[in-house]
């Protein structure tokens, strides 16, 4: 991989999307192959092979890998993550774009962080339409569906970032497509819903004489 300007953004765009599908699978396969020299990664990623990075990023996602597949639990453990991936995803990606000019890293990291932030919106309402329902599989299937996109794609992004980034806003758009499509679709039931019991609490009311 060369570093030049258009491979380190689209490296920013295809790890900070991964990133917010799930940050500590993004972090660890970046370690891993810094770890390794398996492949050539900008210097200023090469401090996520340190051991503690690793075995940290590990443990994490060993928990996550469990927690995110448990209807309800998803939903907090995303929730609370949204302070989690978009601050380390900008982080990355200042790093990963430490040999640019200062305002082409400052663009990186904006563009990372907002990537972040729109993929990890569309996983939180996705998961929000999925998991209500009654049978785990759904839940269980698009946890493991995000765990292998994270790690495929980073993988894939340091061999061939221009093919991974344009993966990546593909995947974006669909997702957050998807996701407005099931918000819409379960909003009218619970507006049925609630409208009618509204409407059944009101007429039980009696005026006072």
């Amino acid at each position: 991989m060369t570093f030049s300007p258009a491979n380190i953004t689209a490296l920013v765009i295809a790890a900070s999307f991964a990133a917010g599908l799930n940050i500590y699978a993004t972090v660890l396969t970046l370690g891993l192959l810094a770890r390794t020299q398996w492949v050539a990664l900008p210097p200023g990623l090469d401090s996520l092979g340190h051991t503690w990075v690793l075995v940290a990023c590990g443990i994490m996602f060993a928990i996550e890998f469990v927690a995110d597949k448990i209807p309800a639990v998803d939903l907090v453990w995303n929730a609370l993550h949204t302070v989690v991936r978009i601050p380390i995803a900008a982080l990355v990606a200042y790093h990963a774009s430490s040999q640019l000019s200062p305002q082409m890293q400052i663009l990186a990291t904006a563009i990372g962080a907002a990537v972040a932030l729109a993929a990890h919106g569309s996983k939180t309402a996705l998961r929000a339409a999925v998991t209500p329902s009654p049978e785990p599989v759904s839940n269980i299937a698009l946890s493991s569906s995000e765990d292998v996109v994270a790690v495929g794609l980073t993988w894939f992004a340091t061999h061939h970032p221009m093919i991974a980034a344009s993966a990546a806003l593909i995947c974006l758009a669909a997702a957050l497509l998807a996701a407005r499509a099931l918000l819409r679709a379960i909003q009218k039931p619970l507006r049925r819903l609630f409208g009618t019991d509204l409407e059944e609490s009101r007429s039980q009311v009696k005026p006072l004489p």
